[in-house]
């Protein structure tokens, strides 16, 4: 038996399961203290009324012989693939239903997508970023390299012409900086990928906090996209998923290697590796688009976005540099006095109770700064806030 070493190469220890010991540690020394919790991104609002009622209406269809469902389709029920072409067709972007692959979850979605790529294919993925995307291609062994995002471009990273990839990894809005592609910027990314036979592996996850008018919802918005970008998708932050788990990816047919489709490889991958999402999930994720839920799911958003708020509110108070908070649920924040991510994460822990996620955790690029979320509630974020401000001003 041999295993496969490239697992070897990765870091020790996933990002967020180190801050769960850490964090775990901690209460178990101090258990009567009050931590507020703002690193990882989980949301905290419950599922809306519209989805609940979805959902038991499905679980009652489960009990009857003549509704049962059993496996679902492999690319996802078409009631949802339409409900996700309607919703794209309201931004001007026009899908075929063979085009949307209903799965459990961007995450799984983005890992999994490199199964139909080769691996000695180079990759750029932004620096930092979501560590999923380091990860995933470091287990299959490819050539990993790092596009340059920093303070001075915004952590924006644009392309470079003497930089050469197969495949790009972009995330708008981004997770973990906040920074927003606007169409400028992704038109000169499809430009690069399309002028170097390249396919940019485009996370929507966050699409849904964009306030901003002239800042694209997706990728496919740009001219020309549809011919190298697939784009990944998440009711997770847009409709408190995260513990329900659905998501969806999107494959146009002009999206062509070698002469073959590559969503027909994507839908031979599923097909082999993936027994599709539950009926019961995929009839509350179609409930997420009626006028009903998509006024309710609107309406937690806004919730965190006033938490977002509160949050951009007091670093521009305290006069520290950030991104993020307007169009998206992180505050990306530059650490005082020098110290390390880390050493601010242990700082903000034990002087303030205030868990957030240290930036060196996403790259390189991210030491010096700090990840904080506005999907706490409203009161426990105020409270933070007061805390990092009584703190920092010591």
């Amino acid at each position: 038996m041999k295993l496969n070493q490239n697992y070897a190469n990765l870091q020790e220890s996933y990002l967020f399961l180190t801050i769960a010991k850490k964090v775990a540690a901690y209460t178990e020394a101090h258990p009567d203290n009050h931590i507020i919790r703002m690193g990882i991104g989980d949301v905290t609002q419950p599922l809306v009324p519209a989805v609940i009622e979805a959902m038991h209406k499905a679980t009652d269809e489960m009990a009857h012989k003549e509704t049962f469902h059993g496996y679902s389709p492999d690319q996802g029920y078409d009631f949802l693939r339409e409900a996700i072409q309607g919703y794209y067709a309201k931004r001007g972007v026009a899908l075929k239903l063979s085009e949307i692959f209903v799965g459990d979850g961007a995450k799984s979605d983005v890992g999994n997508i490199v199964d139909i790529f080769a691996d000695d294919n180079t990759v750029l993925i932004p620096d930092p970023v979501y560590p999923v995307y380091v990860d995933t291609n470091v287990m299959s062994g490819r050539k990993v390299i790092y596009l340059d995002a920093n303070e001075q471009n915004g952590f924006l990273g644009m392309p470079d012409e003497n930089v050469k990839a197969d495949i790009i990894y972009l995330c708008s809005p981004n997770n973990p900086t906040g920074a927003v592609y606007n169409r400028a910027q992704l038109k000169a990314w499809v430009d690069y990928a399309l002028k170097n036979n390249a396919v940019i592996l485009f996370d929507a996850a966050y699409e849904s906090f964009i306030t901003h008018d002239d800042l694209p919802h997706s990728i496919f918005e740009i001219e020309g996209a549809k011919k190298c970008a697939i784009e990944f998708c998440s009711f997770s932050k847009t409709a408190g998923f995260t513990g329900v788990r659905c998501g969806y990816t999107v494959i146009c047919d002009e999206l062509v290697s070698d002469g073959t489709k590559v969503n027909t490889l994507w839908a031979r991958r599923q097909a082999t590796k993936f027994n599709g999402v539950n009926y019961i999930t995929q009839r509350a994720a179609e409930a997420v688009f009626t006028d009903e839920g998509q006024q309710q799911v609107k309406d937690v958003i806004n919730y965190y976005r006033a938490n977002a708020k509160v949050m951009v509110d007091a670093f521009k108070e305290m006069g520290v540099w950030f991104t993020g908070g307007e169009n998206s649920p992180y505050i990306w924040h530059k650490v005082p006095d020098g110290m390390t991510s880390w050493e601010f994460f242990d700082y903000l822990l034990n002087e303030a109770e205030v868990v957030g996620t240290p930036g060196s955790g996403f790259g390189k690029n991210g030491e010096g700064f700090f990840r904080l979320t506005a999907f706490g509630t409203l009161e426990k974020t105020q409270e933070a806030m007061e805390r990092l401000k009584k703190l920092l001003k010591k």
